[in-house]
């Protein structure tokens, strides 16, 4: 018993220098103090041991790429728990790391394995606090690894398992952690509109449950949900309640942005204090005064952390916490989330032609992505094979925003005819092929919009179909498949246009089953442009007539209602009905000049033309010719600057991008979610498929101290 007491005294002390160690920063020597007890030839206690090998394990995970390190003094102490008969807290904590360890590794079998014997050993334990705190921690993670492999029925099973357990224990923080996430699958999943609803208004409800003044520590879970629900409303192309949610986000953001200057600010005079202080001749007054500073400085930072939020002042600042304790962790890193709001920003406004503030969302998102990936050592020529492995999950995050970014970019820059700057698009998933999975659809829709801007139709087709066949959603498809039809009107002969009839009459017919108005308003527009070639203008007229109203009422794409306007222009025309031809132009041309849409503009001046010769305005005419042909020069130049690129032929080559993955098996689970993104949203294609964090540490537990000391 003697021995047993003074090898626990060597623990306590060796703990203790390794929690000095920690808190200076150097966790090498921490982990070494820690090695130096488990690595020792006179044996300890197994509680000792267990309690020293989850501690090496958790600094591991948090500070170090040495997963299998971590992994192995998590597996061992698995082992030694075996031999004790007690140690709920010990145990739930050695399985809550090992799946932690797992699901990093990319292990989701296994990891479902563990947390289903958590889940197993927490419901044998009583219906206490402790154990109703980790069947929430065990039920978040098994959701977590249930949607990776996309079992979305089941993970939302787990989530209302656990949000069941948070009800019992009147904590709204902890239902809304739940709630949000049952949201996110909800949108992943998206069974039937009714459902998301439901789980959308559930939030709402719970959110409301949270006393005002805990909602401003609850950043995190805030910003969660604002952009669920955000996507959500861009789903159902409820622009106008999506830019009030787009809305608050900047306003939070702005305001959390505010704050962390303040932090910064406060932070440097404390740490001037601190410089002060630790000289030796200051005189006793001054050091007096020094001291009330630093108290008073102290009182202020803890105000804006919040009481038992964040003793760590600068870590609140780069951190997005959902919640106080016992929540522990983020969504997604701080950065992703505000890139996230300007990506919002940037899909909000760009179908109302709102290019100039959205260049700028777009240049502050992609500076902000290129900083974190930089923080990761993904510079130019860094392949995804250089990535350690506990850093493909974070580096999944940025990359995946990167490439929604880089769609709207292009996206943008085809509307305004900037064609060589739209060409840099294929370099970053050649180079993460795995780490982007899904994003492949994305980029061949994109070479078919960029073969279909330079006139290079037959190769527009081609990219049009091979993303639909990339592709699970339904919605995605169907989209593809009126693009390509567009391409073959535009070829012009009876074949093409036999294979556009084929592509559109199918999404024709089924128009009114998608969700929102997307989709029918660009059927629409491909049908109406079959009957004009079948010479059946009336019926064509009253079919963009609708199209228009959908497009202008419900959509608010100002893009899609200029070529609504010039076509019905162009048939009015055709119909002899010379003044509302006029009339329907002139609007046409105020908003494709708007848009900076040269094509457009050029293709309204020639049916201008037409008008003028018809009405027999010889002045007007040779004005609206001159016009035309400046215009037309214009766009020329910007297609021949575009087709002398050496970019150009690769892109509208058609042959799809392939590229082999180098390993595939480390990387498959990069981005944690599942291999085809098909949560699509108006104006870009897919999501960030990062599920929600998994509640770490539900209920976090110091076993630096023999576990004397709790929460």
């Amino acid at each position: 018993m003697e021995r047993h007491r003074e090898m626990e005294a060597v623990a306590e002390g060796l703990w203790g220098l390794a929690e000095e160690h920690e808190r200076w920063g150097d966790v090498t020597a921490a982990v070494k103090c820690l090695e130096a007890i488990v690595q020792s030839h006179v044996s300890f206690l197994p509680i000792v041991e267990v309690k020293t090998r989850l501690r090496i394990a958790s600094l591991l995970l948090s500070h170090s790429h040495n997963l299998s390190h971590a992994k192995s003094h998590l597996e061992r102490s698995q082992l030694l728990l075996k031999t004790i008969p007690s140690c709920f807290e010990l145990k739930c904590r050695a399985y809550s790391l090992l799946s932690q360890c797992y699901q990093v590794v990319g292990a989701i079998p296994p990891q479902k394995q563990i947390v289903n014997k958590a889940l197993e050993l927490v419901s044998s334990s009583g219906d206490g606090y402790p154990a109703k705190l980790w069947s929430c921690n065990f039920n978040s993670q098994l959701a977590c690894a249930l949607m990776i492999e996309g079992d979305y029925r089941n993970s939302i099973s787990a989530l209302e398992n656990g949000y069941m357990c948070a009800t019992d224990m009147l904590h709204p923080e902890l239902q809304m952690f739940f709630a949000t996430s049952m949201l996110h699958v909800h949108l992943m999943q998206w069974d039937d509109e009714s459902s998301v609803e439901r789980a959308a208004e559930r939030c709402n409800e719970v959110w409301e449950l949270i006393q005002p003044d805990q909602r401003q520590h609850c950043l995190g879970l805030f910003f969660y949900n604002e952009l669920l629900h955000t996507f959500y409303r861009l789903r159902i192309c409820d622009y106008k309640k999506a830019s009030q949610h787009v809305e608050r986000l900047d306003a939070a953001m702005k305001d959390d942005l505010q704050r962390g200057q303040h932090i910064q600010e406060l932070t440097a005079q404390l740490d001037f204090i601190h410089q002060r202080l630790a000289q030796f001749d200051l005189h006793h007054n001054e050091r007096s005064a020094l001291y009330s500073q630093q108290v008073e400085l102290q009182n202020q930072l803890r105000a804006i952390n919040g009481l038992n939020y964040s003793s760590n002042s600068q870590a609140s600042m780069y951190k997005l916490l959902l919640a106080p304790p016992p929540i522990d962790g983020e969504w997604l890193p701080k950065s992703a989330v505000f890139a996230l709001i300007d990506l919002m920003a940037v899909i909000v406004g760009r179908p109302k032609g709102v290019f100039k503030e959205g260049v700028r969302r777009l240049q502050s998102g992609l500076h902000v992505i290129e900083e974190e990936l930089a923080k990761l050592g993904i510079r130019e020529g860094m392949r995804e094979s250089d990535i350690q492995r506990s850093d493909i999950w974070t580096a999944g995050v940025y990359l995946m925003l990167l490439m929604h970014f880089l769609e709207n970019k292009i996206t943008i820059e085809l509307t305004r005819s900037e064609f060589v700057e739209a060409q840099k698009m294929k370099d970053w998933y050649a180079r993460f092929p795995t780490m982007l999975q899904g994003c492949d659809c994305v980029i061949e829709m994109l070479r078919g919009h960029y073969s279909h801007s330079l006139a290079c139709f037959d190769e527009a087709t081609f990219h049009f179909i091979e993303a639909s066949k990339l592709t699970e959603s339904r919605s995605i498809q169907s989209m593809c498949h009126v693009y390509a039809a567009v391409s073959y009107i535009c070829i012009g002969d009876a074949e093409s246009s036999s294979k556009a009839m084929d592509l559109v009459g199918p999404v024709y017919k089924i128009m009114d089953s998608f969700v929102g108005v997307r989709e029918k308003t660009c059927v629409i527009f491909a049908y109406g442009l079959l009957l004009t070639k079948q010479h059946n203008l009336q019926e064509a007229r009253r079919n963009f007539a609708n199209g228009l109203r959908v497009a202008h009422q419900q959509l608010g794409n100002i893009q899609l209602v200029s070529q609504y306007l010039t076509i019905l222009g162009a048939l009015a025309l055709a119909l002899h009905d010379t003044v509302q031809a006029g009339e329907i132009l002139r609007s046409s041309l105020t908003l494709a000049k708007t848009l900076y849409d040269v094509p457009t503009q050029v293709w309204v001046l020639s049916v201008f033309g037409d008008l003028y010769r018809e009405m027999n305005e010889k002045a007007n005419e040779l004005e609206n010719s001159e016009y035309e042909r400046k215009k037309e020069d214009d766009l020329q130049k910007r297609l021949l600057d575009a087709q002398s690129t050496v970019w150009h032929l690769e892109l509208v080559d058609k042959v799809r991008i392939e590229a082999q993955p180098p390993h595939v098996m480390d990387l498959k689970r990069a981005t944690a979610g599942p291999s085809k993104v098909d949560l699509d949203i108006p104006e870009s294609i897919g999501l960030p498929n990062q599920p929600p964090a998994p509640l770490s540490r539900l209920r976090e537990v110091d076993y630096g101290r023999s576990g004397k000391r709790k929460l």
